[in-house]
């Protein structure tokens, strides 16, 4: 599968008033989520601005990088221990049948988030585990090591004392585990020019995170009692994008869901004044590239968000994809949700911001979210930013 960019941005513009249509009920109408499909996975990139400027109309000019992998590499050769004690991560590594006669014997070297650990045995070198995606970083410098009984001890430091590590690498597993903690129940929107990729990622995101799988299409269909295709051909794409709004409304203030919504011309994330109620969640573009490498993707992602004359590029993250294979739809999954991850990690207030911006109505005014009683259709409104006590 091809490269996978992720680029992560804080700064949007500001957006204008969106006519509120009636909203609809989701009580009485069926969700279904698939199974996942087992996949594998090769890598993205991620930007996130070093600074944000108080002009919300002002795109970001200032990025800071960095790169990560988000297959898990983890080859253990052996049975490993795993455990967090908040400062600290230990991994415990069974030395047995190796016959370790002593220290010089074992080959340890960690490096930010990788991770390398090898033993000499009958004139070679065995390697017991190496990851270049552990979960988040170590401080380098302080770990140790040692042999404890027929037991490989390895104490790392971290650098977030506060994040808890479900497991030593960022598998998918351990990302589902841990996005729990940062996301705080905040829901996830997919967005993009296709329907069908938004669908198949969002249902393997909400089985990861034990979320509600909702979609745009389905609520809409049901609702109408017919195909999105022949509700355009009567009434045209706008009519369509008006009542996704409608349900995009009626979704905002839904805790722990994914949403998949509509791509294409019917689309509501596809006009920027349709985007008041899509800020009460984090949102992810699933963005098709020519790109034919990393860096390239990469970059074509960064201009995408610092141009802004599509209205996908107001999501909170940007996954570049070369191709499409539903097969690998848990890949494109587990991307999203790393990127997500980092994006969280670079700003921890960001959850309870978007739970903030719920409780104030979703009024169009993120990030700068203003004060209550603000009118989004007052232009004299102050433009001070309203924070709050940012946890839920």
């Amino acid at each position: 599968m091809a490269a996978i960019t992720s680029t992560a941005t804080l700064s949007f513009h500001s957006q204008n008033p969106i006519k509120t249509l009636p909203s609809f009920s989701l009580s009485n109408i069926p969700l279904s989520i698939s199974k996942p499909n087992l996949t594998s996975f090769t890598n993205l990139s991620l930007s996130i601005p070093a600074s944000k400027s108080n002009n919300a109309n002002s795109p970001p000019n200032r990025y800071s990088r960095f790169s990560c992998n988000c297959i898990s590499t983890a080859t253990p050769s052996t049975n490993y221990e795993f455990s967090d004690s908040s400062s600290e991560v230990e991994l415990r590594l069974s030395l047995v049948g190796l016959d370790v006669q002593s220290s010089k014997d074992i080959f340890v070297d960690a490096d930010g988030t990788s991770l390398v650990v090898q033993v000499q045995h009958s004139g070679s070198r065995i390697t017991l585990i190496e990851t270049n995606k552990m979960f988040e970083k170590i401080r380098t410098a302080e770990t140790i090591w040692f042999i404890d009984d027929d037991q490989l001890v390895i104490s790392m430091k971290k650098q977030d004392p506060d994040l808890k590590w479900p497991d030593i690498v960022e598998s998918w597993e351990s990302l589902t585990a841990g996005s729990m903690q940062l996301l705080k129940g905040a829901s996830v929107f997919l967005v993009g020019d296709s329907t069908e990729i938004n669908q198949k990622v969002a249902r393997e995101l909400a089985v990861g995170l034990g979320y509600t799988p909702l979609d745009t299409q389905e609520l809409l269909e049901t609702f109408a009692k017919q195909t999105i295709d022949s509700w355009v051909l009567a009434e045209g794409s706008d009519s369509v994008a008006e009542a996704e709004c409608a349900i995009l409304e009626s979704i905002s203030s839904h805790v722990r869901a994914v949403v998949s919504t509509l791509g294409g011309k019917q689309g509501a994330a596809r006009k920027a004044d349709k985007w008041q109620h899509l800020y009460a969640g984090f949102t992810v573009w699933l963005s098709p590239t020519e790109a034919l490498d990393e860096d390239s993707a990469k970059e074509e992602a960064r201009m995408n968000v610092k141009d802004r004359s599509v209205a996908y590029s107001n999501a909170d993250v940007v996954v570049k994809l070369q191709g499409w294979d539903s097969d690998h739809a848990k890949s494109v999954a587990q991307a999203s949700l790393s990127a997500l991850k980092q994006l969280i990690l670079s700003d921890k207030k960001l959850p309870g911001k978007k739970s903030l911006y719920i409780r104030l109505g979703c009024r169009g005014d993120w990030p700068n979210i203003k004060p209550p009683g603000w009118d989004p259709s007052n232009e004299a409104e102050s433009n001070s930013e309203y924070m709050a006590d940012p946890m839920l």
